[in-house]
C-alpha cells in the first residue's frame, strides 16, 4: 500500500513537472524565435506548429496507450521525444530553413496530448478506487499550477540567462518526469487491464500479433463511438470543447484588457496569472474535500456558468474599472478549476478500461483545437470591439453550460438500468 501511495504522489509530481515544462515551452519558443531570427512571424509560426497537430496526435497516441501492457513506458518515451524535439527546434533556429523548423514543431505537437490526457488516464492504475476523487482534483490542480508557473518562469529565465535558455529549462522539466512515467504500473489497483485479461481455460493461445493499421483504425472508431454514445461523456466533451473556445478568446483578449484598463498590455499576463491562481485554490479545496465532487455532472454546468458570469463582469470592467476586472478574473478561475476536475471525474467514471487512454487524449486534443479556434476568432471580433469579443466568449460559455443538459433524461434512464453504455464497448460487444 505504501509503495502504491508513493507511486501516486510521484505521479502527481511528475505530471506537474511535465505540464509546467509544456506551459513554459510556448512562451519560451516565442521569445527564442524572436531573439534568434528577429522575426515575429517565425516566432508565432513555431507556437502554432507545436499546437495545431495535437488534434491528430491525441487519438492515435491514446490507442497506443490502451494497447500497451506498460503504458507508463510509452508515456516516458513520448515525454523524452517531446523534450528532445524542443531542443532540436532551438538548435535548428537560424541554421536551417524556417519551414523545416516549423515542421519539426508540428511533429513534436503530435505528442502534446501525452502531457495532459496521457498522464490523467493512468490515475486509476496508481490509486485505489476510493482515492480517485481526491487524486482527480490533485491532477486538475497540476494543470492550474503549470499554467500559473510555466509562463511566469519563461520571462525571468529569458531575462537572466537569455531567451534560448528558457527552451532548455522547459525541456529539462519535461525530462524530469520521464523516470516517474517509466515507473507507472500497468495494472489498476490489483486487477489486470481488460486488454490483458486472463485467457479462457484450454490450450495455450498463440501470441497476439502486432497491431495492424486496420486494427488501429477500428480502435479509433470504437473510441469516438464510446464518446458519442454515452450521454454524460458526450455532454461533458461537447461542453468542455465549447468552453475552451471561450477561454481561448479570453486569453487572446487579455493583453487588450490590460492595455485598456491598466494602460499596459503586459498587465494582461498578470490577469491570466490571477485566473490560474484562483483555479489552483479552488482545486486545492476540492482535493481537501473530495465529497464536493460527488456529483461532477452538476459541477460541470455550474462551473461553466461561473465562467460566463465572469466574462460578463469583464465586459463591464472593460470600461475602465480595474477592481472589477481583477474580480472578474478571479471568479473565472473559480469556475475554470472545478470545471476541469469535474470533466476528469466524468471521464474516469464513464471510460471503459480498454479505451481509457484514447478517451482522455482525444478529449485533450479536442480541447486544444477549441482553444485554438477561440484564439483565432479573437482578431476579427476584437477588430469590431473588445466588448464584442468578450460578449462572444460569454455566449460560448452559456452555450457550453446549456449543452450539459442535452440527453440528461436518457442518461438517468440508463443509470437506473444499472449499466454503463460504455461497458459494451469495453467488452467488444456490438453497438
Amino acid at each position: 500500500m505504501e509503495k502504491r501511495y508513493a507511486i501516486g504522489v510521484a505521479g502527481i509530481a511528475g505530471a506537474a513537472a511535465a505540464r509546467t515544462g509544456d506551459e513554459m515551452s510556448g512562451p519560451a519558443l516565442l521569445l527564442a524565435g524572436l531573439a534568434v531570427t528577429g522575426s515575429a512571424s517565425t516566432a508565432t509560426a513555431l507556437l502554432a506548429g507545436i499546437t495545431v497537430s495535437a488534434a491528430l496526435g491525441g487519438p492515435v497516441f491514446g490507442v497506443l496507450l490502451d494497447r500497451s501492457a506498460r503504458p507508463g513506458r510509452l508515456l516516458a518515451v513520448a515525454l523524452s521525444t517531446y523534450g528532445s524535439a524542443l531542443v532540436v527546434i532551438l538548435l535548428s533556429l537560424g541554421r536551417v530553413p524556417v519551414v523545416a523548423t516549423v515542421l519539426i514543431a508540428v511533429c513534436a505537437g503530435l505528442l502534446g496530448p501525452a502531457l495532459s490526457g496521457g498522464w490523467t488516464a493512468q490515475l486509476p492504475c496508481v490509486v485505489r478506487p476510493e482515492e480517485l476523487p481526491r487524486a482527480t482534483a490533485l491532477d486538475a490542480l497540476t494543470f492550474n499550477f503549470a499554467s500559473l508557473t510555466g509562463p511566469a518562469l519563461a520571462g525571468p529565465v529569458a531575462g537572466l540567462a537569455g531567451a534560448p535558455t528558457g527552451v532548455f529549462v522547459s525541456a529539462a522539466l519535461i525530462g524530469a518526469a520521464v523516470p516517474v512515467a517509466w515507473r507507472l504500473p500497468g495494472v489498476r489497483a490489483g486487477e489486470a487491464r481488460s486488454s490483458a485479461a486472463a485467457p479462457p481455460p484450454g490450450p495455450t493461445p498463440t501470441p497476439t500479433p502486432a497491431p495492424t493499421p486496420a486494427s488501429v483504425v477500428v480502435d479509433l472508431r470504437a473510441g469516438f463511438r464510446a464518446i458519442a454514445r454515452t450521454p454524460s461523456l458526450a455532454r461533458a466533451t461537447v461542453a468542455s470543447v465549447i468552453s475552451c473556445v471561450g477561454q481561448g478568446i479570453l486569453v487572446a483578449c487579455s493583453p487588450l484588457l490590460g492595455e485598456r484598463v491598466f494602460g499596459s498590455a503586459n498587465h494582461g499576463v498578470v490577469l491570466l496569472s490571477g485566473v490560474a491562481a484562483s483555479a489552483l485554490l479552488a482545486n486545492a479545496v476540492l482535493a481537501r474535500y473530495p465529497r464536493l465532487m460527488r456529483r461532477p455532472d452538476a459541477v460541470l454546468p455550474y462551473s461553466t456558468i461561473v465562467l460566463a458570469v465572469a466574462l460578463l463582469l469583464a465586459v463591464l470592467a472593460a470600461t475602465g474599472r480595474p477592481v472589477l476586472l481583477v474580480a472578474a478574473m478571479l471568479i473565472a478561475g473559480l469556475g475554470e478549476g472545478p470545471q476541469l476536475a469535474a470533466l476528469f471525474a466524468i471521464r474516469h467514471r464513464e471510460a471503459p478500461e480498454r479505451l481509457r487512454g484514447q478517451i482522455f487524449t482525444t478529449g485533450a486534443s479536442l480541447k486544444i483545437t477549441g482553444f485554438a479556434l477561440g484564439a483565432a476568432l479573437t482578431a476579427p471580433l476584437a477588430a469590431r470591439s473588445l466588448t464584442t469579443a468578450l460578449l462572444t466568449a460569454a455566449a460560448t460559455q452559456a452555450v457550453a453550460a446549456l449543452s450539459c443538459g442535452w440527453g440528461s433524461g436518457r442518461d438517468r434512464q440508463g443509470r437506473r438500468g444499472g449499466r454503463n453504455p460504455l461497458d459494451r464497448v469495453g467488452r467488444g460487444e456490438p453497438q
